[in-house]
Order: C-alpha cells, then structure tokens, then sequence
C-alpha cells in the first residue's frame, strides 16, 4: 500500500490489472480503514483513469451474485448521483416507459443518498420486495420486460467498504464505480453524469467495455437530462449539444422536478407521470431520458423517432401497466 501511495502522489497510473488487484485487496479485508481512507482521498484528488477504473470493476463484479439476462439483451437506465438537485425519480420512471415500448429493462439501483428518493425507496413506497431469487427475476423480466436489481442484494463486497465512505462524507472512487458494476452486465446503458470530466471517463470506458450507451448530462449540472438548459450527449457515434426547444420540448424550471420532502412525496410524484397527471415539465423530463435510453438500444433510429415511441409508450397506458404487472410480480 506504501508504494501504491506513492505512485498516486506523483501522479502515476496504475495498470489494469495492478488496479484489479488492488481492489481485490480492499475488499478481502487486506488493508486497514485508515489505508483505504488514504487510498480513496487520493484517487478523489488525483482522478481515476479508464483503465484504473475497468480494473476496479473487474473485482467486483468477480464477487457479484450473477444475474442472466443475456438472452433479454436489457439495458440499464442510471445516474451516478450526487448532483444534490433533490429531483423526482426520473430514470426510474423512464424504465418504465422504455419497458412499456416492449424494450427490457434491468435497473440496479439502491436507496437514495443526497435526494429524499432513491429508486429502491420508490420500489419499496410500491410495496415492492427486493430479491437476489433468479426464478423471479427471470418471470419479472419475462412478464412485464422490467426486473430490479436492489444494489446491496448483488454486490456483497461494497459492505467492506461502507463504513470507511460514511466516515469520509465525500465521493469517492466507488461512486463511480456504481453505474458500472449491474450484476447482469446489460447490453446497454443509458447514464447520467453530473459534470462533463465524468462524462468522458464514462464515454471512454463505455467504449472499451463494448456496451452500447448514451452518456447524458445537462449543463448546469444534473445527472440527468432535466430540460433545465442544454444538455450533452455522448455516444460511440455522435457528441452533440442539444436545446430542449430543437426536439420539441419546453426549458424547465427546477422547482418544477423537485422530488419532494418525503419518500411519500416523491413516490406520489412518480405515480402522477406514469398515470398523465403530472405536469408538462416532470413528463418531458421522464419522455426526453426514455428516448435517449431507446435510440441507445437502436442507434440508427432518429432521436425525433425515439421520443414519439416514448410518448406512445406513456401515452397510450402502456407504462403505467408495465409498472402496475411489475408491481404485482414483486410482491
């Protein structure tokens, strides 16, 4: 550990497989907590590189509990968190949408840490319970094309790490290792970034996993396409700049996706999208994140061509009865 210390003082990069075999060790219980605090304030001020980052998610997904959807080809619709915006759940609702247009969804997600609502608090406000059980995630996704995949239940190894990270208080390196470590390893993926150095890490090593993606991010600063300013999208075939007006969607104001105050709150808010009776600010945002997530999957379809599968998906009540037979799935 000294000299790994030292190495990231001077701004070396680790290899792939040093920085494979250095997670290894945090999560065997190899090095101290004040080891691993030292480790993670230094990869926080020095930036983690692509391959720095492949490595670290190769150990832990080694000790994930596996998941097979392969055959489902899903994607998974995320963001890193931390932008501190309190937003209702957007991506939550999208997966829904997307799921409703006939494509498959496998969200991993975990309870929310800087906003009121995280997709599993969601879940649970809907009287979902949370399993690792294949056979019903298998009937999930076969029936209703939407299987969740409650963080916590799938990657045993973070808990070696959660005491160290709650101390800390800040992110770290295992914030954005997050969106990447699904246990089912979807064919595609649809993240949100909060800031534009993100945005790149992600694209890059995106690339070299070989998943199909769209990496999103509105400039000013949430994790998610929020209609509140321009946003960027960056995928292995394009990087644009898009106006919410160029795609046929009014600017909205951030008090229009507050989350609410309460997991009650937000849980209320995400039924109104679902049902068409949220306002025209909340459906955009969930209905321009769904598109994004759809032409990931099928990249040669227009963007305009996306969002009128989304808006039919929503719509037409397709998305609140996949949401209504997931729930009944789940229970």
């Amino acid at each position: 550990m000294k000299q790994i210390l030292k190495r990231l003082f001077n701004h070396e990069e680790l290899t792939r497989g040093e920085a494979r075999l250095l997670m290894q060790g945090i999560t065997c219980g190899q090095y101290n907590p004040s080891q691993v605090a030292a480790l993670l304030a230094a990869f926080q001020m020095r930036g983690v590189k692509v391959d720095e980052l492949i490595g670290f998610r190769e150990a832990l997904l080694e000790t994930r509990i596996p998941v097979d959807f392969s055959p489902y080809r899903p994607i998974d619709i995320v963001g890193t968190g931390g932008d501190g915006k309190n937003t209702f759940n957007i991506s939550t609702c999208a997966c829904f949408v997307v799921a409703g247009a006939g494509y498959r969804v496998a969200k991993h997600g975990n309870y929310g840490a800087t906003s009121v609502s995280g997709a599993s608090n969601v879940m649970e406000q809907h009287g979902v319970r949370f399993t690792a059980d294949p056979a019903r995630l298998a009937r999930s996704m076969a029936q209703c094309g939407m299987a969740y995949l409650h963080a916590p239940l799938f990657n045993p190894a973070m808990k070696l790490v959660a005491a160290v990270r709650r101390e800390l208080e800040v992110r770290t390196l295992f914030n954005l290792l997050g969106p990447l470590i699904n246990p089912c390893l979807p064919a595609y993926q649809l993240l949100g970034v909060a800031d534009l150095a993100q945005m790149r890490l992600y694209t890059n090593t995106l690339q070299r996993l070989g998943i199909g993606f769209a990496v999103v991010n509105n400039l000013d600063g949430y994790d998610e396409i929020s209609l509140t300013d321009e946003f960027k999208v960056m995928t292995n075939r394009y990087e644009t700049i898009y106006r919410p007006a160029e795609l046929g969607f009014s600017m909205a104001r951030r008090e229009e996706l507050y989350g609410g105050s309460t997991p009650q709150e937000a849980a209320r808010l995400f039924d109104r999208v679902l049902e068409g009776r949220a306002t025209r600010a909340q459906t955009d945002c969930v209905l321009i994140n769904a598109s994004f997530a759809i032409q990931a999957i099928e990249p040669m379809r227009d963007i305009e061509e996306c969002v009128a599968i989304a808006r039919e998906s929503l719509e037409s009540g397709k998305a609140l009865a996949t949401l209504k037979k997931f729930i009944e799935l789940n229970q």
